[in-house]
């Protein structure tokens, strides 16, 4: 099973249709279970990171994806899931995330039209499968009013330039995250979550 995390918030309905798009069933679950019997999680992002882990911790959520990271099972997070991952963000004057990578999460310097919105492209910093038959610096559509610094650089697949350079996607073991939106991004976004599924569902990424 492919299961797409609803915490209450999250853009699901683009995410799910862009999975059944590709030709895989998933379902939209809230119940910890579902996500530990998966054998591929994707948990969407839209929102405030802090409402998002809040969200995540109501539910049972948290302990879920600590399970599954510890599992090895894939996970695929968007946007504000990926800021999540980290260990805390500057958003809402402060709050701890999920911890499961180090760093912190930072709002984009004065100067710079916030949020990024739109399409940028994406450099490809090390060969992932993630971006299989992807040509690099592809664009993709961003919406977001923060970013991942990550405390080292094992874990950066891609970034972006905006003002600053942004770290735009990670792999982590069997965990990858995006800043942007695959489910928004046309062609390259689809072609993202048909890597991460295809490779998810032989049991590695």
């Amino acid at each position: 099973m492919i299961a797409i995390i609803d915490y209450g918030a999250g853009n699901l309905r683009s995410v799910a249709n862009a999975v059944a798009l590709l030709g895989y069933e998933a379902a939209v679950t809230s119940d910890p279970a579902d996500v530990l019997a998966a054998k591929a999680v994707i948990l969407p992002g839209v929102g405030a990171a802090a409402d998002t882990v809040s969200s995540l911790a109501s539910r049972g959520l948290d302990k879920a994806l600590r399970e599954i990271i510890a599992r090895d099972t894939p996970l695929f997070a968007v946007c504000v899931g990926l800021q999540v991952l980290y260990e805390e963000t500057e958003e809402g004057g402060g709050c701890q995330c999920l911890g499961l990578l180090p760093g912190k999460v930072k709002k984009l310097p004065p100067g710079l039209k916030v949020p990024h919105m739109g399409w940028n492209n994406v450099r490809q910093t090390r060969n992932h499968p993630l971006f299989e038959g992807i040509p690099d610096d592809s664009y993709f559509y961003f919406v977001h009013s923060y970013y991942a610094e990550p405390a080292g650089r094992s874990a950066v697949i891609g970034e972006t330039d905006y003002g600053l350079t942004i770290t735009s996607a990670i792999a982590s073991g069997n965990m990858v995250a995006t800043q942007f939106h695959p489910e928004k991004s046309g062609e390259a976004g689809l072609k993202m979550y048909d890597n991460f599924l295809k490779t998810a569902l032989r049991g590695s990424i």
